[in-house]
């Protein structure tokens, strides 16, 4: 198990580890593949990793997208047109849409045409961002207690996890 802020990630979530950061799989996916690589050290902020950490984070991102790579890339049976592609994506900090205090790497696997216009990944990623526009109740994620929450979430992840598992 590995903590993410404040959530607690079970063993069998977490797909890929090193010697300072894990990979899991997106509690809420955008795309088919969104998964996360977070340090173990929960920091809020890329400033508050130490040089190895920060190097371990990267040199994971890149491991992780790498093996991830291997599995969506089209086959000669799919459309030889499709190229795959990443978007790789950190929030760092509150204003930037972080909702959870942990810092965190998103990849993204991307087809042409996965969505009607290319930049609306970034829209789908800014979701639950807080926006001078949203009125102030709105502005915190509330997400229950690891304790409070239900057991379909766990079959959610497992779900998802099935979908991981072929890959590594």
């Amino acid at each position: 198990m590995m903590k993410f802020g404040r959530f607690t990630i079970p063993s069998h979530h977490i797909f890929y580890t090193s010697t300072s950061s894990f990979a899991f799989v997106n509690l809420r996916p955008i795309l088919p593949g969104h998964v996360l690589v977070s340090p173990k050290r929960v920091v809020p902020r890329l400033r508050d990793l130490d040089s190895q950490e920060y190097t371990d984070l990267w040199l994971a991102v890149r491991e992780v997208q790498n093996m991830l790579e291997q599995h969506y890339t089209p086959t000669k049976d799919d459309d030889k047109d499709q190229v795959l592609s990443f978007n790789v994506a950190v929030q760092d900090g509150l204003g930037a849409g972080q909702s959870v205090p942990h810092v965190h790497v998103h990849l993204l696997p991307r087809l042409a045409g996965d969505f009607e216009r290319n930049d609306d990944v970034y829209d789908e990623l800014e979701q639950w961002a807080p926006r001078s526009d949203m009125p102030k109740e709105k502005l915190a994620l509330e997400v229950p207690d690891d304790g409070d929450r239900k057991d379909a979430l766990l079959n959610k992840w497992e779900k998802k996890q099935r979908l991981i598992d072929p890959i590594f």
